[in-house]
């Protein structure tokens, strides 16, 4: 058997992880979820969750990972028993539908990053502007051309492709986004704008805690790449000497700092033009972003910048996601890392045109995959690792820690009751929400289209 890649340096796998977590995630979904779930109070939410759900988490998936060196299929395989063997599908599968919608967004950034080039944001058109990039020939050849670019990386292996592209990526992300965050703090709406993205008021939040909470773990999740595998392959090409909670710790801080700064970039271009930043949902980066960068000087250039941005992090987290079941097919199926990348992203290609052609599926695999396929593997592994295998998991956390102590345990014990017993409610809501979908907007779709 050959032997198996592995990652060049530290710094390569921590900017490849956070490189995964900065995606679409952190600057398409969180400024819209924190629009439609009305500001702040979304966003103190979101920051429990990551700190209470999202960091053990990693861990959960990291200790996984490294200690089988395999795709989460394997990995189950390898330490699982019985029903528990079969958990690792749940990843893959969540990996496979969400990259194939999630290519179709990430074209929607190329045509915008065009669109800015030509000065042809508008104002007043905005949603048809939107309509017409989103869907149609146009949408499918975007999504096309993304999809390839995630191939030719991922095709090139772990040292030369991934690494290699998120050392260049992820830097110029960062650099970009505190640039342009630093442009909106110079706006007239900005005052407004962080009073309602950074003031909480806590009775919206007991009111609406039914939405918030579910909505919150769903992007806590999505944007640190939990439930869809990323970080157990990732943490398969690692060594023993690494200290996997400083790594997680790492990954988190910067992954919610982007999240974070996305926000203050979109708030305050959204209040100097007067939006109201609920309004679009999933469309308010390309509806009403678009709209405000028209209505401001050299608008044009700097919403190419952005569009640029969203688009180089879109990439940074597909290839991640590509890798998860690339992996599959290398470590369970013996096929070359080349067939295997260019057969699965065709395969994604094609399952994710039907989103590229009408967006009702954007919102039909995102609510399957994201809202219950995610939580749903974070919650079997946890209480797998947890409760099954837990002396695996304390020996595993141990390496590349001097003297653990008792974290270690309390770690364990955080996983066992809490996180387990929040995915459940979680995973409850999510699963009560999208069926709500399936009978209603999917329900008027298919009566009108069948």
């Amino acid at each position: 058997m050959a032997q198996r890649e592995s990652w060049a340096t530290r710094t390569g796998f921590i900017l490849a992880a956070v490189g995964s977590a900065v995606g679409l995630g952190n600057i398409w979904r969180f400024p819209y979820q924190v629009g439609e779930q009305g500001g702040a109070g979304f966003l103190f939410i979101y920051l429990l969750l990551i700190v209470g759900i999202g960091f053990p988490v990693i861990l959960v998936e990291f200790v996984v990972g490294r200690n089988t060196e395999r795709n989460p299929v394997g990995a189950l395989k390898r330490i699982g028993s019985g029903a528990w063997t079969k958990i690792g599908w749940v990843f893959v599968t969540a990996g496979f539908v969400i990259l194939s919608y999630y290519s179709v967004v990430a074209g929607w950034t190329l045509r915008y990053v065009l669109l800015g080039l030509q000065g042809n944001y508008t104002a007043d058109g905005a949603l048809d502007q939107f309509l017409g990039a989103a869907s149609g020939m146009d949408a499918v050849v975007l999504h096309a051309i993304f999809m390839a670019a995630v191939i030719a990386i991922v095709a090139l292996g772990i040292e030369r492709g991934i690494e290699l592209s998120v050392k260049l990526m992820v830097p110029a992300i960062i650099i970009i986004s505190v640039g342009l965050a630093a442009y909106a703090f110079t706006l007239d709406g900005a005052t407004e704008a962080y009073a309602y993205y950074l003031s909480p008021n806590f009775s919206t939040i007991a009111s609406n805690w039914t939405t918030i909470l579910p909505a919150a773990a769903a992007q806590a999740f999505f944007t640190l790449s939990l439930g869809m595998g990323v970080m157990i392959t990732y943490a398969s090409y690692l060594g023993e000497d690494r200290n996997l909670a400083e790594d997680a710790g790492i990954i988190a801080v910067l992954d919610t700092f982007i999240a974070f700064t996305a926000g203050l970039i979109a708030f305050p271009i959204l209040f100097a033009a007067g939006i109201e930043p609920g309004a679009s949902g999933p469309a308010l980066i390309f509806v009403s972003l678009a709209a405000a960068f028209a209505e401001l000087p050299f608008g044009g250039l700097l919403g190419a910048i952005f569009f640029g941005t969203v688009a180089i992090a879109a990439l940074s987290s597909a290839i991640s996601i590509m890798e998860v079941v690339v992996s599959y097919l290398i470590d369970e199926r013996g096929i070359g890392r080349v067939p295997a990348t260019a057969a699965l992203g065709v395969a994604m290609f094609l399952v994710g045109t039907p989103a590229a052609l009408d967006l009702v599926f954007i919102d039909l695999y995102d609510g399957f995959a994201n809202s219950i396929l995610l939580m749903l593997g974070g919650l079997l592994l946890s209480i797998f690792v947890g409760w099954i295998v837990p002396d695996l998991a304390l020996e595993e956390i141990s390496k590349g820690i001097r003297n653990v102590g008792s974290l270690g345990s309390t770690w364990l014990w955080f996983v066992r009751i809490p996180v387990v017993l929040a995915l459940i409610v979680l995973v409850a809501l999510n699963a009560w929400e999208y069926f709500g979908f399936l009978t209603g907007d999917f329900a008027d779709w298919l009566n009108t289209n069948l």
